[in-house]
């Protein structure tokens, strides 16, 4: 439309007037019928708002304007849509409907959430000893390597192999009095009998005692429930446990097996503690029981294991004393000797008819090495104490370990053991310089 010109003609001839606009000429016709009017006003309200447009531009606009407007119509229209927040919207005033709630007016439930758990202050006070949990008496059989059997080594009575018969496949060996007890079946059992009374404490002064059956015997039948030397220990109330090798299995042999080899006792403590104190409950304290002081305890033929680990078995002075129930049948001078070369600990022998003999020569030898004997158990024991116990007649050797000149003589002992001040202190020192 821009430079075009428009002329209307009524027949007569009229030229239009010139407009002001400067982009268009618009001829009027100047006389018309009426319907050609309405036509014409109708042309005009079209054609007016396109020729404001172009009288305000006179031009094309230029890049940097429509830029500008572009920017201008932009921001009206984010502003629009995303109006700025008011103060009043965030923080209704005091006479709109929205109220905070106030602290009492908040429900239960929320306040229970919204409140810090309780916590407890460190304590600076000293605490009081330690307390073990109740317990029972704990009894067990743990097999052992340091056992007495099986045993592969040489019979230091011969310096022959100890298993020294073979047949069709099998090996045994030819006791002291000839009849031959196979291996499989006779020394093949490692386990040990290991009691820990209710009431034993490792932090007090206390004792191992290490149980050597006779002949013709099992741990659980004999030791365990026939002669009850666990139930003796308990009831006597001394801190004391309990560690019973299984040795020839129910056979007339007192074969020792490992207790023969040098260092064979300390071997059998030691691997002994670690079972001792998981049976306690604190496995912690396995260097205190490696460390407590001995009683060795044998009956009738567990007279050769005791012997020998009084001679070789490497615990020392660590023995505190020495228990024999009617098994003086031979080893006189190994018997003798530790006696004349040990005399912190005690020795006590009780017997009947069947080893009498054996104990009046041992008696004859500690004399003539001037060591004074005593045959009285009325008193308390004493570090160097010597005695020799010899029971009236109608008692028998098979119960000798529960009816000798008292009953239940392992209870017997230990109660007089732990009735003397000096040799209490005897052992109370020497748990305590092991435990350092």
């Amino acid at each position: 439309m821009v430079g075009a010109e428009f002329q209307t003609s009524d027949g007569a001839g009229r030229v239009p007037t010139p407009g002001a606009s400067r982009c268009a000429r618009l001829i009027v016709p100047a006389r018309r019928a009426g319907s050609d009017r309405w036509r014409w006003i109708a042309s005009l309200a079209a054609l007016v708002p396109l020729s404001l447009v172009l009288a305000q531009c006179g031009k094309a606009p230029g890049a940097g304007q429509l830029a500008a407007n572009s920017q201008a119509a932009s921001a009206d229209n984010f502003d629009d849509r995303f109006p700025p927040p008011q103060f009043k919207d965030r923080f209704p005033s005091a006479d709109e409907s929205f109220q905070p709630l106030k602290p009492a007016e908040a429900p239960a439930k929320r306040t229970a959430q919204t409140q810090p758990a309780p916590y407890r202050v460190a304590s600076l006070e000293p605490t009081g000893p330690y307390q073990r949990p109740p317990r029972e008496d704990l009894t067990t059989l743990v097999g052992l390597k340091s056992s007495a059997f099986p045993y592969l080594g040489n019979n230091p009575r011969t310096d022959a192999p100890f298993l020294d018969v073979a047949k069709d496949g099998r090996r045994g060996h030819r006791s002291y009095g000839g009849r031959v007890y196979w291996q499989d079946t006779t020394y093949n059992d490692n386990r040990v009998l290991m009691h820990v009374p209710e009431n034993f404490d490792i932090r007090k002064p206390g004792v191992i005692v290490v149980f050597f059956h006779g002949n013709g015997a099992t741990l659980e039948r004999d030791v365990r429930d026939r002669q009850l030397v666990p139930q003796q220990i308990t009831d006597s109330g001394v801190n004391a446990v309990l560690l019973a090798p299984q040795l020839a299995v129910d056979a007339a042999d007192s074969s020792a097996g490992k207790f023969w080899q040098p260092g064979g006792l300390k071997r059998f403590i030691d691997e002994s503690a670690g079972h001792l104190a998981s049976l306690y409950g604190d496995p912690r304290s396995a260097r205190e029981f490696a460390n407590l002081p001995v009683i060795l305890v044998g009956y009738s033929g567990g007279f050769v294991p005791t012997a020998w680990s009084l001679e070789v078995g490497g615990l020392g002075n660590r023995i505190r004393g020495v228990f024999l129930l009617d098994a003086v049948y031979g080893e006189l001078d190994k018997f003798a000797s530790w006696i004349e070369n040990n005399r912190s600990g005690f020795f006590v022998s009780a017997y009947t008819h069947y080893t009498q003999r054996h104990d009046q020569e041992l008696m004859q030898m500690l004399r003539q090495r001037g060591i004074a004997i005593s045959d009285e158990m009325d008193g308390p024991l004493r570090p160097g104490s010597v005695v020799f116990v010899k029971t009236q007649d109608g008692v028998t050797h098979r119960d000798y370990v529960t009816h000798a000149w008292t009953e239940n003589p392992v209870k017997e002992v230990l109660l007089k053991m732990a009735a003397t001040p000096a040799l209490t202190r005897v052992v109370a020192g020497a748990a305590s310089s092991t435990s350092r």
